[in-house]
C-alpha cells in the first residue's frame, strides 16, 4: 500500500533503474553486473552438492577448496579483472583507488566479523551446531568465511538494486523514507529466512529448535542485513554527482566495514541479554 502513496520522481535527470548508471557510475555499474553474472554459478555448484548429497565424501580439506573456489572469482576480479568484463574505468586505477577492490574488501570483511564473532551468537541463542569436518578458527569452519564471501556479494548486489529502485523512483520525503526501511526490514528477514530454509536438508548444520530457528533465528540472523544492506548502498555512493567517481580509500572502507561490523555485534548482544542467555566464545 505504501508504494501507491509515492510521488514519482519529477527530476529528468535521474532515470529510474535498478542497476547503476554506466554512464555515471560505470564501476558501480560493471562490479553489479559481474556478481549478477556470477551468482547463478555458485548457486547452482551448491544446489547440486546438496540435491546429489555429494557432501558425504567431502573432507575438511573439499571444504576449503570448495569455498575458496567459489570465492575466488569475486575476491580476485579487482586484481585479475578489474574491468569486471563490462568495460569499468577500474581497469585504468591503481589497485587501492579501485572501485570494486574496495566493495570486495568491505564484504570481506563483514564475512570474516560475522563467521568470527557472530556464529557465536547462534551457537549460544539458537543452539546450532556445524557437525562436518573442518579446519577451524574461533571454533567456526574456515571454509565458511569464503562461503559467506560469495552469498554476501549476491544478497548485498539484490539488496543494492532494490534501494537504488526506490532512490530513483520516487521523490524524497518522509513517505519514501517510510518505504526504504520498511524494505530493508522485509528484504533483510526475507534473505535470512530463505538462506535458513535452503540450507535446511544440509544434515551438518543442525538447530536444538528448528522451527524457532525458522522464525526467531531468521529475525535474529536479519538483524545483520538491517545494518548492512543501507550501509552498503550508501556507503560507496560517489562523493558527486559526476564521472569523477569519488570514494573513500581503502583503509577507509576497512574501517567502515569494521565499524558497521560492531554496530550488528552490539544489536545482537543485545537481544542475547534481553532473553538471559549466557554467551559462550571459542569453545
Amino acid at each position: 500500500g505504501i508504494i501507491f502513496l509515492q510521488t514519482p520522481l519529477k527530476d529528468p535527470s535521474i532515470t529510474s533503474s535498478f542497476l547503476p548508471s554506466p554512464e555515471n557510475e560505470p564501476s558501480k555499474y560493471a562490479f553489479e553486473k559481474f556478481t549478477l553474472l556470477y551468482t547463478p554459478f555458485w548457486i547452482s555448484v551448491f544446489a547440486y552438492i546438496v540435491i546429489f548429497q555429494t557432501y558425504e565424501d567431502f573432507n575438511a580439506w573439499s571444504y576449503i577448496y570448495l569455498c575458496c573456489g567459489l570465492a575466488s572469482p569475486l575476491l580476485l576480479q579487482p586484481i585479475v579483472f578489474p574491468s569486471a568484463f563490462f568495460g569499468s574505468p577500474d581497469a585504468n586505477r591503481p589497485l587501492s583507488e579501485r572501485y570494486c577492490s574496495k566493495a570486495t574488501l568491505w564484504i570481506f570483511v563483514y564475512s570474516f566479523i560475522g563467521n568470527y564473532w557472530y556464529t557465536h551468537y547462534f551457537y549460544s541463542v539458537l543452539k546450532a551446531s556445524y557437525t562436518f569436518p573442518s579446519h577451524r578458527l574461533n571454533n567456526v569452519p574456515i571454509a565458511l568465511i569464503f562461503a559467506t564471501h560469495f552469498y554476501f556479494s549476491t544478497y548485498h548486489c539484490f539488496s543494492n538494486m532494490m534501494l537504488r529502485k526506490i532512490i530513483t523512483t520516487y521523490e524524497p520525503g518522509f513517505l519514501r523514507s517510510v518505504l526504504f526501511w520498511s524494505s530493508v526490514l522485509a528484504f533483510a528477514y526475507f534473505t535470512a529466512f530463505a538462506e535458513t530454509l535452503t540450507i535446511s536438508s544440509f544434515p551438518y548444520y543442525s538447530f536444538e529448535d528448528r522451527y524457532m530457528a525458522y522464525t526467531v533465528g531468521s529475525a535474529f540472523y536479519g538483524i545483520y542485513f538491517i545494518v548492512s544492506f543501507p550501509a552498503f548502498f550508501y556507503e560507496f555512493q560517489p562523493a558527486n554527482l559526476d564521472k569523477k567517481e569519488e570514494w573513500m580509500s581503502l583503509w577507509n572502507s576497512f574501517v567502515s566495514s569494521c565499524g558497521h561490523g560492531m554496530m550488528i555485534m552490539c544489536l545482537l548482544d543485545f537481544v542475547r541479554l534481553g532473553l538471559g542467555i549466557d554467551l559462550v566464545v571459542g569453545s
